[in-house]
């Protein structure tokens, strides 16, 4: 399983928490924020997790903004005045910007005017450029211009700002035409005007809202804001900002007040000296009303009883505000109550300016005005519902007037389900809808003071039982066991509401196996003491309690693990035919005695991008033990084609999972260095390389192909066994070549590995090739060795110089090498362009190289070839003769 995450940021960068499960993670239109770590995480539930990671840098580069600061200082004598200018230069960027100052087209640096500073505050980090004029004189007035760069990075161009810096540059002021605060009804249109009083270049003028973003239907027309049908939703402060990058921005604001009046309640309160719920003839009485008003002040509340005006009396006490409660609140003191005062008192709440519907609460109080009671109803707690299902919680209350019912967590302090602290009810129910296991647990219902009486709450429990089906595990498992061996599966509850009513059942697709009841145990288990092919398939265990059952999956399989294939085989094995290649196929086997023995693999190969596989059986002989290396060579395949190669074990049981690799025709490196031959005939020229630090190239060609134009008197007419069709590589000389240049050609890795692991002997290899030299401007061909890890270091191998004749010629050296190598031919030209230079037939065969054809010193063999050659010197002589004549 391949998981990707990332390491910062916020959780929308981490891509929820459902990550991203896939090899690719693609990011289209990327953003600056989603840069950072990247981990790619693969698990398949063996040992630990393989874990990369990689940094995805993104670079971008925000345009420049360019800002101007002053500080005016005056002297004493009041005859000399001071004006030093900042500029200071910002842009957001990745990696960090680099910043330059011009003054018109002149690049200002620092020390190139004694009058300019140029600075970046330590506190910025770099990231901020200032340039500072000292004691302004005429020639700073001009136009400044900010280039900030971030080097052509991922090709993002540099960036420019200009400013004009005149004697009338100033920071902006402003003037909002309007009162503060604005109070307005509901409905009305209102007009913000914003006006710009000074400010040199020419402010520009923006709205804010202190509260989030300005309102959606808001008309913004330059400086003035327009709230069309103005709501409580739309009321706050509103801000005017000018801002033309010179000082300070300048800021007016003004609060906007909606006139609203809401939430009416009310409580009455029972004679507040006796502590008595009751209401009593003779005692005292207060009625409370509270309403929330905005604004406040322009709050007004009215009295009536029966519908009549109230007026404040000895015995009816009407106070507007009480301090010792809610703002907004206004209290009718009944003192000595008569059977008169019985009757319905109101109280209306209104604003003084108009424009709000008055809010109006009516109380009655009469003999039959009397506390409330809360009871439960019986059947109503304990209450048992199952998951998702919808239930009322009911708590009955009593008395006159009814009060609004709180509900409550009673044993956990955990919110509601509808996510508030406490659920308001005016009929004493509780709603809850796709109820959860979480939500199992005691309730409290409790009067509340509004809409009743002012007194102790009362308060009843009640209890909520969610059943819910059984949570088990393992969810899925799969089991592999050979034919005659036994398998037990165990299912082993988790959790689950009856916690004890539990009855499970173990079936075999949809054969019924076994039933039974759950005592104390918390699992049951099932054997087959002796598998045989019937008994193999999905295996359900089903726990089953009042809300439902848990399922334990089996897969109970004989099927052969998949076999895994040796990636550190060396790729193909050499041959010394030019079309095809072989390719020894290596793998192990995944826990090989978990299952029957295996009997054969069936093993299909097909060309990459075909659809036909092709399929023949490979046969096992006796067990394979773990972490044994099977072998099998592939042969008569194509170079360079590549091949999907499909390996599925097979037992009693049948086929087992198939493992699928992709094997490539690549560099002939092989385990153990045998022999190598190349005659440059293939496509890939025997994948030998050419050097990126040479001044050219090596050149494939064969006399059929070679152009009619070649210089003469130089280079071969045929390969080295004189085939017209044959080929070889030599150097072309001719312009623009110049004396000296060098043309390098470099072999494959040739791995080798000691004979004695223990010891230092090397195993000898005898290195040959043939080499063609003819013409008069023929310079020099160099061998070198190069081991592995020292690509810096390259050793002489051979080494010849200038014209050797108009045919072939072989040199041979023994090489020891230690380690892993490769061979060099370094071609280099002459002075002229008749020295063109060729090679053929290169070899390595294990072992020394025969005496006889071994000459006297190898390491530097340009004497030597000349040596080996020396019955060739009247000829020699005779070509030069003839070619000067040319």
């Amino acid at each position: 399983q391949i998981r990707w995450t990332k390491t910062a940021g916020s959780a929308s960068d981490r891509f929820q928490d459902s990550s991203v499960f896939n090899e690719t993670l693609r990011i289209s239109n990327i953003q600056r924020h989603q840069g950072g770590r990247y981990y790619c995480k693969a698990e398949n539930g063996l040992g630990s997790p393989a874990i990369k990671s990689i940094r995805v840098d993104v670079y971008y580069l925000d345009d420049p903004i360019v800002t101007v600061h002053q500080s005016i200082g005056e002297a004493k004598e009041q005859f000399y005045y001071e004006k030093t200018v900042f500029l200071r230069c910002v842009a957001n960027s990745n990696p960090p910007v680099r910043y330059s100052w011009r003054r018109g087209q002149e690049v200002l640096l620092q020390g190139s005017d004694k009058g300019v500073e140029i600075y970046e505050p330590f506190f910025t980090q770099g990231e901020t450029k200032i340039l500072k004029l000292k004691n302004l004189r005429p020639q700073d007035y001009a136009n400044y211009s900010c280039i900030a760069s971030v080097r052509n990075v991922c090709s993002i161009p540099d960036k420019m700002v200009s400013f004009r810096l005149s004697n009338k540059t100033a920071s902006p002021s402003i003037k909002l035409l309007v009162d503060d605060p604005i109070v307005v009804n509901p409905g009305e249109a209102i007009t913000l005007v914003c006006v710009t009083t000074g400010g040199e270049p020419a402010p520009s003028l923006t709205w804010v809202r202190s509260a989030g973003v300005l309102p959606d239907k808001t008309v913004l027309n330059g400086g003035t804001l327009t709230i069309p049908a103005i709501t409580s939703e739309d009321s706050g402060t509103y801000s005017c900002i000018a801002n033309n990058n010179v000082g300070n921005p300048a800021k007016k604001s003004t609060n906007i007040i909606v006139r609203a009046l809401k939430k009416g309640r009310f409580w009455i309160t029972p004679d507040p000296y006796h502590k008595d719920d009751n209401i009593q003839i003779g005692r005292e009485v207060k009625i409370s009303c509270q309403v929330e008003a905005i604004p406040s002040e322009e709050l007004t509340f009215s009295w009536f009883k029966n519908g009549r005006p109230l007026r404040s009396s000895e015995r009816m006490v009407i106070t507007q505000t009480d301090p010792d409660v809610s703002p907004g609140t206004t209290n009718l003191d009944i003192i000595d109550l008569k059977f008169t005062d019985f009757g319905t008192y109101t109280c209306v709440a209104s604003l003084k300016g108009g424009g709000i519907s008055d809010i109006s609460i009516d109380v009655n109080i009469s003999s039959s005005t009397v506390p409330p009671n809360l009871t439960v109803p019986q059947e109503k707690s304990p209450l048992v519902t199952r998951e998702g299902d919808t239930i009322e919680l009911q708590c009955q209350v009593t008395g006159k007037p009814k009060p609004i019912i709180l509900w409550s967590r009673a044993d956990k302090e955990v919110a509601m389900p509808d996510g508030a602290p406490q659920t308001e009810s005016y009929d004493g129910i509780l709603r809850i809808v796709n109820v959860s296991r979480e939500m199992t647990g005691t309730y409290r219902c409790q009067t509340s003071q509004y809409n009743g009486f002012n007194v102790k709450p009362r308060e009843a429990l009640v209890q909520l039982i969610v059943q819910y089906p059984p949570a088990v595990e393992p969810a899925f498992l799969e089991l592999r066991q050979g034919q005659g061996r036994g398998v037990t599966m165990s299912c082993r509850v988790l959790r689950a509401y009856p916690t004890r009513v539990l009855s499970y059942e173990w079936r075999l697709g949809s054969k019924l196996l076994r039933t039974g009841q759950f005592d104390l145990q918390d699992s049951t288990e099932f054997t087959v003491s002796s598998l045989s092919r019937d008994s193999y398939g999905i295996y359900n265990c089903n726990i089953i309690n009042e809300a439902g059952a848990g399922r334990c999956s089996f897969l109970v399989t004989g099927k052969a693990y998949a076999p895994e294939f040796y990636y550190d085989t060396y790729n193909p094995l050499w041959q010394n035919r030019p079309r095809v290649y072989s390719y020894s196929l290596q793998w192990t086997q995944m826990n090989p005695n978990a299952v029957d023995r295996i009997l054969a693999y069936r093993l299909g190969i097909r060309q990459a991008g075909q659809q036909r596989w092709w399929e023949q059986e490979i046969t096992v002989n006796g067990n394979i033990q773990k972490g044994e290396l099977i072998t099998y060579n592939l042969t008569e395949l194509i170079k360079p084609e590549a091949y999907e190669v499909r390996l599925t074990p097979i037992t009693r049981f049948g086929e087992g999972d198939s493992t699928i690799r992709v094997i490539k025709y690549s560099a002939p490196v092989n385990p153990h260095l045998r022999e190598f031959h190349c005659g440059f005939e293939d496509g890939n020229i025997c994948l030998f390389t050419q050097d990126d630090t040479d001044n050219f190239d090596w050149t494939k060609q064969s006399t059929a192909t070679r152009d009619t134009k070649y210089t003469p008197n130089t280079g071969p007419n045929a390969d080295r066994t004189g085939s017209k069709e044959g080929f070889y590589m030599y150097i072309e000389t001719s312009r623009p070549r110049l004396e000296g240049e060098k043309a390098r050609l470099v072999s494959p890795v040739f791995s080798v590995a000691p004979k004695n692991p223990y010891g230092a002997t090397n195993t000898a290899y005898c290195f040959s090739f043939y080499y063609h030299m003819y013409g008069q401007h023929i310079g020099s061909l160099n061998v070198y060795l190069r081991l592995k890890g020292q690509t810096a270091i390259e050793s002489p191998l051979w080494s010849s110089s200038g014209n050797k004749g108009q045919h072939w010629n072989q040199a041979r050296v023994n090489i020891n090498p230690p380690t892993s190598f490769q061979l060099i031919f370094e071609g280099i030209r002459g002075p002229g362009i008749e020295g063109d230079i060729a090679i053929d037939d290169v070899s390595i065969v294990e072992g020394e190289c025969m005496k006889s054809d071994q000459p006297a010193n190898n390491l530097r063999s340009g004497a030597v070839g000349t040596l080996v050659h020396i019955r060739l010197l009247p000829l020699l002589i005779l070509m030069s003769v003839l070619s000067h004549q040319r």
